[in-house]
This record gives C-alpha cells, sequence and structure tokens, in this order.
C-alpha cells in the first residue's frame, strides 16, 4: 500500500499558528491540505480514519476561523488547525462506534459534543473525523477486523500499536496536525512510540471523560498526540481547562531523573535497550542526574493482574449483557470478546483485592519516587511487530499485546501521568522515551519532557 513519505517533517502546532498569524497560511489552506492527505489515504487502502470525512463541514469551520482571525478573535494557538478525534468520542449528530462493527441496539446520534470534544471547538480547532482504534479500545496493537488496520507510517508490514492507532497515522502522515486519544493502559503511549510521535496521558480524570465510550472506569484517561512535548502541552491545556506553560525548556542540569531495572527493563529488543542507554547517556553528559532506585514492588503486577486486573473486571460489567446475547456477540472482535469474557471469574471479593492492591502499590510509588523530578523508562520494551507475526496466530498476538502494554500500563495502575516521546536514532524503527510522574505531577511531567526532548534533539 503507498503511503506519504514517510515521517516527512510537519510543522508543530506553534509553527502552525504562526504561519496563520502572519497571514502566510489560512486556515482553509491547512484543513484542504489534510483533507486531500486523507483522501489519498484512503484510496490507497489506509484505515486512519473510520467512514468519510465530513469535508464540506471542516472547510467550513475553517473558513469561519479563518474570518474570526481577521476580526481579531482567536481563541487559543489551536484555532484553525485540524484536529482528528478518536472514534471514543461523542460528536454532536454523530453515532459513536467505539471501532466496532456497528452501533449497539438502540444507539442514536450524539445529542452534544463529549467535553473534551467541545473544549476543542471552543478553542477554535477544526474537527476533521474519527480516527480507527482497536474494538472498544481494549488492545494495545491497534489490529481492527472492522475497519481494518492502520499500517505503520514508515513500515506498512508492521503494525501502529492501539488503542489509538488511526490517531497516531492520521498526526505521522499529516492528516492532523494533532489528535484526540485515550489511553486505558498505554492506548496513547504506544502507538506514540510506534510510530515517532510524542504522546501525554494525563492525569485521570484530569481530562472530563463524560461522552466518552469507557473501557475501565478505573483507569481511562484522555489525552493528545502530536509532534512536540509543546503540542502536547497545548492541547493538554485546552482539554484540560488548565494554563499553558511557558514554553521554554527548563535546565536539565540538575534534574533527578529515576531509572529502575524492575521490570520496566526486563527482555527489552535490542534496539529499545540500545536507544535507551543512549538517551541515559546523552543526558547525563548535559548533566541530569540519573539516579538508580529500587521498585521491587513492580515485579508483583502480572500476579496482581492475572486473572486480567481492573480493566477486564470493568469491562465485563459494562460489556456482559451484550456478551450473554450470541446475536450480539458474534458482531465482537473475536479477541476483544475473549480478554472481557474473562471479567466473569473476577468476584466482587477479587475486585476488592485489586483496588487494595492498587492502594499499596501506589503508596510504594510515593516513598520510591520521592525526591525526583521524573522517572524514565521505555515507553514500550519491542519495536513495533510486524502485522503478520500478530495478526493470524492469538498465541503471538495476546504475547506481543502483553509486552506492548507491560510498561504503560504500570503508570495507569499507578494513577500517574507520563510522557512518550522519541528517542531513536533518524531513520531507524522508532522508540519511544517514557517520561513518567505520579498522580496530579501533569504539570512537572510536562516541564521536564521539555528538557528531555530539547536535549535529545541537540537543543540541549
Amino acid at each position: 500500500m503507498s503511503q506519504t513519505p514517510p515521517f516527512c517533517r510537519h510543522p508543530t502546532l506553534r509553527e502552525q499558528a504562526a504561519a496563520l498569524a502572519s497571514g502566510a497560511t489560512t486556515s482553509e489552506r491547512l484543513v484542504q491540505a489534510a483533507i486531500e492527505r486523507i483522501a489519498a489515504h484512503q484510496a490507497a487502502g489506509g484505515h486512519a480514519y473510520v467512514g468519510a470525512v465530513d469535508a464540506a463541514a471542516a472547510l467550513q469551520a475553517a473558513r469561519a476561523s479563518d474570518a474570526e482571525r481577521a476580526a481579531g478573535r482567536v481563541p487559543s494557538l489551536l484555532a484553525g488547525l485540524p484536529v482528528s478525534i478518536k472514534d471514543l468520542f461523542d460528536v454532536q449528530g454523530q453515532v459513536t462506534l467505539a471501532g466496532s462493527a456497528g452501533p449497539v441496539p438502540g444507539a442514536q446520534p450524539a445529542p452534544a459534543d463529549a467535553p473534551a470534544v467541545a473544549r476543542l471547538r471552543a478553542a477554535g480547532a477544526v474537527l476533521l473525523g474519527r480516527t480507527n482504534l482497536s474494538e472498544f479500545a481494549f488492545s494495545g496493537l491497534g489490529l481492527n477486523p472492522h475497519h481494518g488496520t492502520p499500517a505503520h507510517p514508515q513500515d506498512a508490514a508492521r503494525i501502529t500499536g492501539g488503542s489509538s492507532s488511526g490517531a497516531a497515522v492520521s498526526v505521522a502522515l499529516g492528516m492532523a496536525d494533532a489528535a484526540l486519544g485515550t489511553d486505558t493502559g498505554g492506548s496513547i503511549r504506544i502507538p506514540s512510540a510506534f510510530c515517532g510521535l510524542t504522546g501525554f496521558k494525563p492525569t485521570a480524570r484530569r481530562v472530563p471523560l463524560a461522552g466518552a465510550y469507557p473501557l475501565s472506569r478505573s483507569l481511562d484517561s484522555a489525552g493528545p498526540l502530536a509532534r512536540s512535548v509543546d503540542c502536547c502541552a497545548i492541547v493538554d491545556a485546552v482539554l484540560s481547562g488548565e494554563p499553558l506553560q511557558h514554553a521554554a525548556a527548563p535546565p536539565l542540569a540538575g534534574l533527578r531523573l529515576g531509572v529502575t531495572h524492575d521490570l520496566v527493563l526486563d527482555g527489552l529488543d535490542a534496539d529499545v535497550a540500545a536507544a535507551f542507554d543512549r538517551a541515559l547517556a546523552r543526558l547525563s553528559a548535559a548533566g541530569a542526574q540519573i539516579v538508580d532506585f529500587g521498585f521491587a514492588e513492580l515485579r508483583e503486577l502480572p500476579r496482581i493482574n492475572a486473572a486480567g486486573g481492573l480493566v477486564t473486571a470493568e469491562a465485563w460489567q459494562l460489556h456482559r449483557t451484550r456478551l450473554q446475547d450470541p446475536a450480539q456477540a458474534a458482531r465482537y472482535d473475536p479477541r476483544v470478546a475473549q480478554r472481557t469474557r474473562r471479567g466473569e471469574a473476577i468476584s466482587a471479593a477479587d475486585y476488592i483485592d485489586l483496588l487494595d492492591e492498587r492502594a499499596r502499590l501506589q503508596a510504594a510509588a510515593r516513598e520510591r519516587l520521592q525526591g525526583l523530578d521524573a522517572w524514565l523508562m521505555p515507553t514500550v520494551p519491542l519495536l513495533a511487530p510486524r502485522l503478520a507475526d500478530v495478526a493470524a496466530d492469538d498465541g503471538r498476538f495476546f504475547a506481543a499485546n502483553a509486552r506492548a502494554l507491560r510498561n504503560p500500563s504500570a503508570i495507569n495502575f499507578l494513577d500517574g501521568c507520563a510522557l512518550s516521546l522519541p528517542c531513536g536514532a533518524p531513520g531507524d524503527l522508532p522508540v519511544g522515551l517514557s517520561v513518567a510522574g505520579l498522580h496530579g505531577s501533569d504539570a512537572r511531567v510536562l516541564q521536564v519532557g521539555r528538557a528531555v526532548e530539547a536535549c535529545l534533539q541537540g537543543a540541549g
């Protein structure tokens, strides 16, 4: 399948906003270019977007944005810029499929935008369309048997990662300037890492989740996939309703960046290990203190989540009625149905035990990370797998899915926040570096992420 040339350098949100402000371009031109790329992508068999994009409505919104700008009304740095929406969020007048084969019985067009979508619209973003995902967001690999599997933007034989697979491709191939995604166990950070993007998973509940199809009420969060830490900060400020931080990267010298070998460095692909080691060496040479710390409790996560964990228990509660109806169950991706059905065996007592274990590990995390500015790890321990290696065989699929989710899901379990930013060598398959923190440390993680990014890009 032909693709837009991989990883051609697309402008950042701030660069696009500056071009609009100077009159070098217009929103209509930017949106038209994105629409043309989407059309070419779909004509070539690409699956980043679900269904048709309403080009007429997007262009009308772009022209309105240009008129508002001419009148001196520019609500945010996102004003006039094209943004994609993961097909989990309600958009007024549309039916949310959540990557499924079709609407659930009785589903109606959404009467209003989800709050996250409404905030983007109020900020002046031009909404392009819905992006593809793993069905019901329940996979870290991004395969979808109903709407097609988005191909990796650099190597079409590989997967993009999930569940926000289409979101990542929309940004990587210039079909949107930023994307709205969700993250329950890595669904923003995994595709960002695989596709050479920057993604931010905020502390859960900082961004409202009303009007977003849920997976796990305990673990879900919503955030951006974009091209830089600054881009993520710009979108996060809109989504959270909080002030945008100063764009300058803080000094890297003296920052205490923690690294633990417990669990998150086990079994890394050789290329991932090499990229991570190079990143640590570069950060250390620039004056950051790389602090080794022990976090043995992380090694308990496989045992704690052996029955499927909170996400499986909560997904079963949501889907059990449909999965107990053979006609409706037949419409599910069999692998999603299989993972969800595991929740039937999790008792109320088991669920309470999971909540208690989570609280215990959260307390341990506060102790282990005390005095650190951020926690570094490879976002995922593997490179993007080949589709052929995971598509046909359930064993390989579930093994790769578990590996992809291992590191990022630890942050969700600990109720933290994290960036994934590129740390691989140019021309190689992308590798993601995770810059993580505990609950509520979003501003600090974004600030440290700016310094880390500047260093890795040669400006720090």
